[in-house]
């Protein structure tokens, strides 16, 4: 599935859902309700909250999906077997000159790590097929080959990580208009001539936190799994490059004998 689609799908099943509960489900569940504390205190808060909740709820669900998502992508770029445990065996089976069983190595391992090493064995492979191409330039065309499939896989690993970061920012902005929206139903209740609405006051501040409370929790979130998954992508791409060009090394010290 293309990003552009699975953004808008993601976002339309965030809204349907987030405006659902919280204007379908979350009446039921507040009315009547026990709300001196635990969860239900916790719902009537968020009810309480006014227009601006079931979007914070709709980017919360859409940062739930794009860590799911994330999770599920950089599981399957490692491949079936452990990197480490891959990257022995490709290697071993390079340095003793057995290129089809790498390559045959790397469709059972399967993932991008595999992907770029198996271009770069089956493109050796292909050129030394061909006589008129010395050492420098067999291993020339090995490491472009290697270049372009890490180019390839580079953008799916690095998927949706942008849209984490955007989340991040823009669940601080929608905290902060909630907020700016109950503070001014606060400060109206208190402009009031003789005594200030308490019910309206307390409501507008009430709206004020908790539209607060959650920006920041949704911001705090989409932050730490940006952070992390950037890190996993670098340790990654660091694995593969690592990899990659110990698998040139060794063709270079075979071609030199």
């Amino acid at each position: 599935m293309k990003q552009g689609t699975f953004t808008v799908i993601t976002l339309i099943a965030a809204a349907i859902i987030g405006f659902g509960f919280f204007y379908g489900i979350l009446p039921g569940l507040d009315e009547g309700a026990d709300k001196s504390g635990g969860l239900q205190a916790i719902l009537h808060q968020i009810r309480l909250g006014g227009l601006v909740v079931p979007l914070l709820i709709t980017t919360l669900l859409m940062l739930i999906a794009f860590i799911v998502e994330r999770i599920i992508t950089l599981t399957k770029a490692k491949g079936t077997a452990p990197l480490p445990t891959f990257f022995s065996n490709f290697t071993k089976n390079v340095r003793d000159g057995k290129y089809e069983e790498a390559a045959m190595l790397c469709d059972k391992q399967r993932g991008s790590a595999a992907a770029v090493l198996k271009a770069g064995a089956e493109q050796y492979v292909r050129t030394l097929s061909d006589k008129a191409l010395g050492t420098e330039k067999r291993l020339a065309e090995t490491q472009r080959a290697i270049n372009e499939a890490r180019l390839l896989e580079v953008p799916f690993l690095e998927r949706n990580l942008i849209a984490l970061s955007t989340i991040a920012s823009v669940a601080t902005m929608m905290g902060l208009l909630g907020t700016t929206i109950g503070m001014i139903r606060a400060f109206a209740a208190m402009a009031q001539q003789g005594a200030p609405d308490a019910l309206q006051l307390a409501t507008g501040i009430s709206e004020a936190l908790v539209n607060t409370a959650l920006g920041l929790f949704i911001a705090i979130l989409g932050i730490v799994c940006y952070n992390f998954f950037v890190n996993k992508v670098d340790q990654f791409n660091y694995s593969i490059d690592e990899a990659s060009y110990l698998m040139v090394e060794i063709l270079k010290e075979k071609e030199a004998v």
